[in-house]
């Protein structure tokens, strides 16, 4: 383990790595270095801007596989912020080839990442707003043939004060339909389809289906009363074990989940 340090901000890695090329992108004030994923992400401030780094090419402590793979990974999930450009989405704003790996740079999204966040202390209301965001990004990733791969809560930042969510994560997001080539595809159980667990089996619309319905459990299924409610049902049917019992598009079950929600709402007193 070696220890870095950029800005009096100190981080632990597998190997030393010269980080010289970030001064250009300002003074960091924050290092995520807990990643899996390969990837290494800074906080930085520039002329009172602040700005997200992403890069790949060093050796996080929680990552095993090879550089390399990392940052041929990263080039990939350029494009598809490239290609799904959206208001709910963070800005990637830059991107560069450098001579030990690959970086990019996005908009500073204030707020908190929802995988540290007790949703318990969410409002119903502000729950149900960072679901809607999620289905209305999630009907537009379906409309440009995307599989959401890799989808989790880790892959929000809510900010209460402003009352919104941004989704900052869709670097696994594949093109649809999506032939599953691995045993264990990234993101979290919770919110991944039982054919995602299957080598050979398609990924499709379907899939991103099951994943809306699990993201309803994931944000309201703690509340008892909202069992059997409209929502609780129509969550139920997008989560089918059974693909064809699924609703068959995102933009169906956003559709039937909007009308279920005004139902819950008039008639259970919500």
């Amino acid at each position: 383990m070696i220890w870095h340090e950029m800005d009096d901000v100190a981080f632990a890695l597998k190997e030393k790595h010269d980080f010289r090329w970030l001064k250009k992108f300002g003074n960091v004030f924050t290092v995520f270095n807990d990643q899996a994923s390969g990837n290494l992400c800074f906080g930085v401030k520039s002329t009172g801007v602040k700005r997200f780094i992403k890069y790949a090419g060093a050796q996080p402590l929680r990552y095993f596989g090879k550089t390399d793979d990392a940052v041929e990974q990263l080039k990939k999930a350029k494009l598809n912020y490239e290609f799904l450009k959206h208001p709910s989405l963070v800005r990637l704003v830059h991107h560069e080839e450098l001579k030990n790996g690959y970086v990019l740079q996005f908009d500073w999204a204030d707020g908190k990442n929802m995988r540290h966040l007790n949703i318990d202390h969410l409002t119903f209301q502000e729950r149900l707003n960072i679901l809607d965001t999620i289905y209305a990004f999630h009907a537009f990733v379906e409309k440009k043939k995307f599989v959401s791969v890799g989808f989790r809560d880790e892959s929000l930042i809510y900010d209460k004060d402003a009352g919104k969510v941004k989704i900052c994560d869709i670097g696994h997001y594949e093109r649809a339909p999506f032939t599953n080539d691995l045993e264990r595809p990234p993101g979290s159980r919770r919110f991944m389809a039982p054919e995602e667990f299957q080598i050979g089996e398609i990924l499709d619309e379907r899939t991103n289906v099951y994943r809306m319905g699990a993201a309803a459990f994931s944000f309201l299924g703690k509340d008892p009363s909202l069992a059997e409610s409209p929502i609780h049902k129509v969550a139920k049917r997008a989560t089918s074990k059974q693909k064809e019992y699924r609703f068959q598009t995102v933009k169906e079950f956003y559709e039937v989940w909007k009308k279920a929600l005004d139902v819950t709402i008039d008639v259970w007193g919500f």
